[in-house]
């Protein structure tokens, strides 16, 4: 049977307790929708995925992709699907190198959303609509702001791509505006 993003999110909610890191979740499902629908691919297959990429994060760190890989088994999940999520964790916690488009974005986008959800948080409108890519450039300089956003990651994801960092770090802001609400900021009035 295939899997739906309810089924996903049902899945989150009964792994994940944490607001933000539930936020998190929801952050990269957007994005990765985002980019599904511009490159004609599975909107659904690439949310689910964004989702449930760090499904075991919270009760079980130790064992981070590897625990999420055997409760998505268990659960009737598409080998694809566990496949990319087991990328994302690329060369810090697995060494499956992301390949596809969809494990090359969810790669790149996963640490990226969280840098762009801090700026947002530091702006007097705690807001992304008023985020503009020359403010991220600025904070991206700054190691201390955003530190557990692993900048390196986000670059060597970006060259994965094939694009440059500005492209991928607007684009991403892009997916993101729309879903302010759902990940806790700032709505424009």
């Amino acid at each position: 049977m295939k899997k739906t993003l309810e089924d996903a999110r049902a899945l989150l909610h009964k792994y994940i307790d944490s607001p933000q890191l539930r936020i998190h979740s929801y952050a990269v499902s957007v994005i990765m929708q985002y980019f599904a629908k511009k490159q004609g691919a599975d909107e659904t297959q690439w949310g689910i995925i964004g989702l449930l990429h760090d499904l075991d994060w919270e009760k079980y760190p130790d064992a981070h992709c590897y625990k999420t890989k055997e409760i998505l088994e268990s659960e009737g999940y598409a080998d694809e699907i566990i496949r990319a999520i087991m990328s994302h964790g690329w060369g810090m916690v697995t060494d499956v190198k992301p390949e596809s488009d969809l494990e090359k974005v969810l790669y790149t986008i996963d640490e990226l959303s969280g840098f762009i959800i801090a700026c947002a948080l530091v702006r007097p409108s705690r807001a992304l609509y008023d985020l503009k890519l020359s403010s991220m450039k600025k904070k991206w300089k700054t190691l201390s702001f955003a530190a557990g956003a692993d900048r390196n990651v986000i670059q060597k994801g970006a060259n994965l791509m094939g694009v440059e960092l500005d492209e991928i770090m607007q684009e991403t802001l892009d997916a993101m505006k729309p879903h302010e609400k759902l990940l806790g900021l700032q709505t424009q009035q």
